[in-house]
């Protein structure tokens, strides 16, 4: 199988691309700014890796991306990136849940050749909150147990740790703040990393999850960034009210 991964969801840009056909097999990885930053070295981080890896953009079986939830900018680039590049090489679609992907991310660090795991993602949404999500592996098959949403840091309650483990970006940027999450479950710092996004990909390709170029969209969880002008008026009565 040929795959290309990219993600910029987050504040880093990570790329890979894989091939599994005899000798010329590899994996292949770069690393840059994220987020708004992805547009202005993403494309050409991808056919760098693409000519390092001896291969043409109509080669590969699928174009992997992450849709997210993450950074509104980041999944637009990178959807825009994902749609363009498979429109002009004739391949299907592959995307890609950024939590999923920093699960998977943090059981290939903390838990290598794990087959059988909880964790708990969690990727700073700004604005005081957290996107979160829960997924289970089992025998090596991922399955989602919760799926993505909204939280700010004093709402993540976590009665039973078990065998969960958390993981992503916020426990430097929250601290204290996460004291719903016991002290027993491990913090695995990680992130939705390309690599770990084409160590998915078999598994949601199998099950159907590819799709065509035009069908390629954004996950976004929180619908809007910004208060428009009446509600910052209707905040600002409020508060000269109380």
């Amino acid at each position: 199988m040929k795959l290309l991964a990219f993600d910029t969801s987050t504040d880093r840009l990570s790329i890979a691309v894989s091939r599994d056909d005899g000798p010329a097999a590899g994996l292949w990885q770069q690393q840059g700014a994220g987020g708004a930053q992805a547009s202005a070295g993403l494309i050409a981080g991808v056919l760098e890796l693409m000519q390092q890896a001896g291969m043409a953009l109509t080669e590969l079986d699928a174009i992997c991306f992450g849709c997210g939830p993450g950074s509104f900018t980041g999944l637009r680039t990178a959807c825009a990136v994902a749609q363009g590049l498979a429109f002009g090489a004739g391949v299907p679609v592959l995307p890609v849940n950024s939590l999923l992907a920093v699960a998977e991310d943090a059981c290939d660090n903390a838990l290598p050749g794990a087959r059988n795991a909880q964790v708990i993602a969690l990727l700073d949404a700004r604005m005081d909150e957290m996107y979160v999500a829960r997924y289970a592996l089992d025998d090596g098959v991922w399955s989602e147990l919760q799926a993505a949403h909204l939280l700010r840091p004093e709402s993540l309650l976590l009665a039973e740790p078990g065998q969960v483990i958390a993981a992503g970006n916020v426990f430097s940027v929250y601290g204290a703040r996460l004291g719903g999450l016991p002290d027993a479950v491990p913090r695995i710092e990680a992130l939705p990393q390309a690599a770990a996004m084409l160590r998915l990909a078999p598994q949601l390709l199998a099950a159907g999850r590819a799709v065509p170029a035009a069908q390629a969209l954004p996950t976004y969880v929180r619908d809007k960034v910004a208060q428009t002008t009446a509600e910052r008026a209707a905040i600002k009565a409020a508060l000269a009210a109380a």
